[in-house]
């Protein structure tokens, strides 16, 4: 039986993956950790510092870890207000967890990446697995560091190392975590208070999305597939649907009329002015079956369901 040690748990992936983790296996082979003193979860937590390998590693060694799902890290928009922190935290963590799967002290790694890697030379539209990678943000280019890293210590030390690049991710369960998309799961806030809602990026800036538990299920089905099928070494393309803050104001006005928004682009603007607005994710599908199950209207239905 795998035992499993989910670094960030306290983040918006981590929370809902140990309690998805938690029905699908047995909750004492489930170790959590964060930097937090405490955790909500009654899963076993353990503080630890993602960026000392001493301690990683005789974590994993004393509670025979034999899967690291390695999910801490400083996003976009927080990201920018300091770079250096945000490079040291989201690359040194990674080498820490790529060398413990380089020397065999566990057996598989997830790690999860972004479609910030893209930039404005990407191609807005369904874009590529291998399209150009040019990011602009430091979040960006750690992930994109991330991913060549890790291409690189599966074909050169044969470490496990697996993940995917993932869309905005609309959750309910955590607040938003200084995200590029956060406005997405910020406006489902303002429309159950009857607020008014400012929004931080252009009515019409279109950007993938995916709701958390297709996010979840793709960490699960990506996990548990044949390694032999897995073509990609880096990350994969994902996506879902794709969105604007006005098709979601939209949605949401038509279950009350009185709902209104303001649009205030930020600098957050300039981040998302350079993602994708679509992406194509073929290589996942044909690989280990990817398929989404949330479309926005579904995603919206289970978000006011879960917050109300």
């Amino acid at each position: 039986m795998s035992r499993v040690l989910i670094i960030g748990s306290e983040g918006q992936l981590g929370s809902e993956l140990s309690i998805f983790f938690s029905k699908k296996m047995d909750p004492s082979n489930i170790f959590l950790s964060d930097i937090k003193d405490k955790s909500s979860s009654s899963l076993n937590y353990n503080k630890l510092d993602a960026l000392s390998y001493e301690e990683l590693k005789s974590f994993v060694k004393s509670n025979n870890i034999s899967q690291i799902y390695h999910l801490a890290a400083i996003l976009s928009a927080r990201g920018e207000k300091d770079p250096m922190k945000t490079w040291n935290l989201n690359m040194n963590s990674l080498f820490n967890v790529l060398e413990l799967g380089k020397n065999r002290l566990v057996d598989k790694i997830f790690w999860p990446s972004s479609i910030s890697v893209f930039g404005i030379n990407s191609g807005k539209v369904n874009t590529k697995q291998n399209s150009v990678k040019d990011p602009t943000t430091v979040y960006g280019i750690s992930k994109l560091a991330g991913e060549r890293w890790c291409e690189y210590y599966n074909m050169v030390y044969g470490t496990d190392v697996r993940s995917v690049r993932f869309p905005g991710i609309i959750s309910s369960d955590t607040l938003p975590g200084g995200g590029t998309t956060d406005y997405a799961v910020d406006i489902f806030y303002s429309f159950l208070k009857n607020q008014e809602f400012k929004c931080f990026l252009s009515k019409d800036t279109m950007l993938p999305m995916i709701y958390i538990d297709d996010a979840i299920e793709s960490i699960w089905k990506l996990m548990n597939s044949d390694k032999q099928n897995l073509t990609i070494k880096s990350s994969y393309n994902l996506a879902a649907f794709s969105i604007t803050p006005k098709i979601i104001f939209d949605e949401l006005k038509k279950l009350n009329s009185e709902f209104k928004i303001i649009y205030s682009p930020d600098k957050r603007q300039s981040i998302a002015d350079s993602w994708p607005n679509t992406i194509e994710d073929s290589q996942a599908r044909k690989d280990w079956n990817w398929k989404e199950k949330f479309s926005l209207k579904e995603t919206i239905n289970e978000m006011l369901k879960k917050m109300k």
